[in-house]
């Protein structure tokens, strides 16, 4: 078995087929005169997700929901598997956010260079003024980089905090105080996917914008 197709990499892919299929009965079943539970929990997490980005991004950001909401659904069910005993939390090995900070860094490039255009994306690094755009461009590009750092060793380096935390409650302690500790994971668990989340909306918002 390849290398790469480990315990990690079962759980998320376990992660992607769940939430796939939960989107295509969701997709083949709706109604609008009796909603499922399952439909109305995903339109409750669509608004929300929708509310968020009106205001961070504003007008257009329709275009962005789809992306960014996988990106907090995945994040946050990946973070939800530390709660179970035994189970290593996916976003607590470091290629894990790694990749999805990649992933957002790759999104929201794309879309400054397709609203603005090379040139006029290009402007956002070099700053309002002509003659010190020599020395903020490179200062811009490795702060853009920096982004990607970021994002990976806020989500990394918390999920690795709160499992340790957990394993340790569940081996030192009595039966019944890791649970508070779970409760903490699972705290930890929806702030961190939101605030990659966020982070990822600002980016594009950012990226898209056309002052510079």
């Amino acid at each position: 078995m390849p290398v790469w197709f480990n315990t990690t990499f079962k759980w998320q892919l376990l992660i992607v087929l769940a939430l796939t299929l939960v989107f295509v009965v969701v997709r083949s079943t709706l109604s609008v005169e009796s909603p499922n539970g399952v439909q109305s929990t995903i339109e409750v997490v669509h608004e929300f997700v929708g509310g968020q980005l009106d205001q961070i991004i504003g007008h257009g950001y329709e275009r962005f929901q789809a992306f960014l909401t996988c990106i907090l659904l995945f994040v946050l069910f990946n973070n939800f598997l530390g709660l179970f005993p035994g189970v290593e939390t996916p976003t607590s090995v470091p290629k894990v956010p790694l990749g999805l900070a990649v992933l957002s860094f790759l999104y929201y490039n794309l879309h400054g260079l397709r609203v603005n255009g090379p040139i006029g994306y290009m402007k956002q690094f070099a700053g309002p003024v002509w003659w010190i755009s020599p020395l903020l461009f490179p200062v811009e590009v490795i702060s853009h980089l920096a982004r990607m750092m970021s994002l990976t060793i806020r989500l990394y380096a918390n999920m690795l905090a709160s499992d340790l935390l957990t394993m340790i409650s569940f081996s030192i302690l009595p039966a019944l105080l890791p649970v508070a500790f779970l409760g903490l994971h699972f705290l930890v668990s929806v702030i961190q996917a939101y605030v990659f989340f966020v982070l990822s909306a600002i980016y594009i918002a950012m990226a898209v914008s056309h002052e510079h």
